[in-house]
């Protein structure tokens, strides 16, 4: 998650969105997770690494607390039309996210850019978003949630703990630790 650099040509404009949802699947240690992503008819499925969706819930958090009460209850106003997005539906792996809050319009804006494949010669895909403060609220609190019911963290070394128990490195590997 990047905010304040400077954002490179978006392939889809998605517009306000009508729908944003983080989503996660599998098992703790196994999971893969999600955004998914509706505006009008256009769909679109952003496949991330657990520490994107974990900073976007962060950043999300850290604006909406940082603003008054005057500011999270004013109306967000539109910055572009639901359906510019023109019926696409898009899935594709986010190596890049920018997030920036427009004071002005009381609304965010999230960027994605797909993982470049250097194999390929495919123009990699990327999206444009806007959420209001309602959507960012929620999505800040689903991300958390989902992050959190993750495998539990090591209390020497901070790494996850898997289901079958974990060799703490700072404990040399002499300790196996399980979760209670």
């Amino acid at each position: 998650m990047i905010h304040g650099m400077e954002s490179r040509e978006v392939k889809y404009h998605l517009g306000s969105l009508t729908h944003i949802e983080p989503r996660t699947f599998g098992r703790p240690g196994q999971r893969t997770f999600n955004l998914t992503l509706e505006s009008g008819d256009a769909s679109c499925t952003v496949w991330l690494e657990k520490e994107q969706l974990f900073q976007l819930g962060v950043y999300l958090q850290q604006v909406v607390e940082s603003l008054s009460e005057a500011d999270k209850a004013r109306e967000g106003q539109r910055q572009e039309p639901r359906d510019s997005g023109q019926g696409i539906s898009l899935d594709f792996k986010a190596g890049q996210f920018m997030l920036s809050h427009e004071q002005e319009t009381n609304s965010f804006r999230l960027l994605a850019y797909e993982i470049e494949d250097q194999e390929t010669d495919r123009e990699p895909e990327s999206v444009s978003f806007w959420i209001d403060m309602r959507q960012a609220e929620e999505l800040s609190r689903e991300a958390l949630r989902i992050c959190a019911a993750g495998r539990p963290r090591c209390v020497l070394c901070g790494q996850p703990i898997n289901p079958d128990g974990h060799n703490c490195p700072r404990a040399n590997g002499h300790a196996v630790l399980e979760t209670g």
